[in-house]
């Protein structure tokens, strides 16, 4: 790979490598090597810019969760050397909750989180991020909820203040696949977000899913409810693909064909009935869904899916008093 150290084979190799090295190994000061200052860092309720930032989000939360792993479930990886790599690295997190912080005090629970990682890679640094944690999963397991969480965290920074994300470094271009069954299941998923289309279309019958607060979905009829739950309780105003890759590994002949979605949508707070209460009742609030996606297909059909969002930044929009 043009620009990386000689040591790294592929983007793979690299971002297992270099993940490993600052969490595994706890060499945190090696984020200084392998990312860019600045390097923007979005997340669904914050942006930062300085490589000092990175640092210190990292050494706050090794205080709180001391023993966390990085356990890379996937790297799906898209772009190219010229313009930039981006690597939609999956990883589940084994940890406990041994310090305190801004999850409250320690309360010696056991957590497995998960978090996806879309970051841009350039001449052996990353250059770009956008990260989703299963926050609603870490507060569920230390005793909390996800709304109680927000609420928590709204009091502790004066109400909701995410600023705009600046733009990708000049260079990327965000890759969207033109892979039939990638644009299939991108329709598909903003089908959904409008509360229209057929899990049947896409989904295979024995289909699971991991959702937000760990929990897993089963089947056809289980996946839609999931994601009724959400956007029928968030109505889209606009829905946008922001990145989709497509990945067969001719290698790895025995490995199923697996994709990456990354989707923001600007949604309100207005569910379409009142069974429809997974943030509450109405409160007209406008709210960001910020989302990565990771799906498996056999045969055409998805087979297992990874939807993370932030249910814990989506319960800080709606519990926001209006300015």
């Amino acid at each position: 790979m043009k620009g990386f150290d000689a040591e790294f084979s592929n983007l793979d190799h690299y971002i297992r490598v270099i993940t490993a090295r600052i969490w595994e190994g706890r060499r945190i000061d090696d984020i200084r090597l392998y990312y860019s200052d600045p390097c923007v860092v979005e997340t669904p309720m914050s942006v930062s810019s300085s490589v000092e930032d990175v640092i210190i989000g990292t050494r706050a939360t090794l205080a709180m969760f001391p023993d966390r792993r990085l356990l890379a479930e996937d790297v799906i990886q898209s772009g190219d050397e010229n313009g930039g790599f981006l690597s939609s690295h999956r990883i589940i997190s084994p940890m406990s909750h041994l310090g305190d912080g801004n999850f409250g005090p320690a309360s010696g629970a056991r957590v497995h989180a998960r978090t996806i990682a879309d970051c841009v890679c350039k001449d052996n640094r990353i250059i770009h991020e956008w990260l989703v944690r299963d926050q609603a999963a870490i507060a569920l397991q230390i005793g909390s909820t996800p709304q109680a969480l927000a609420q928590t965290w709204l009091n502790q920074r004066g109400g909701w203040n995410k600023p705009t994300a600046p733009p990708v470094p000049a260079g990327y271009v965000s890759h969207i696949s033109k892979h039939a069954l990638a644009q299939a299941y991108a329709v598909s998923i903003e089908a959904l977000a409008q509360c229209e289309g057929d899990v049947s279309a896409i989904y295979d019958v024995a289909a699971q899913q991991f959702g937000p607060g760990e929990h897993t979905n089963y089947g056809q009829d289980e996946i839609a409810g999931f994601w009724r739950s959400v956007f029928g309780a968030l109505r889209v105003q606009q829905f946008t693909v922001e990145h989709l890759a497509w990945q067969q590994d001719q290698a790895q002949s025995d490995r199923n064909d697996r994709l990456a979605l990354r989707f923001r949508a600007k949604t309100v707070h207005r569910p379409l009935d009142s069974s429809l209460l997974r943030y509450g009742r109405e409160s007209g609030r406008v709210v960001e869904v910020m989302g990565i996606v990771h799906a498996e297909f056999a045969q055409g059909r998805v087979l297992r899916e990874w939807v993370l969002i932030d249910d814990v930044a989506l319960w800080m929009q709606v519990l926001v008093p209006q300015a």
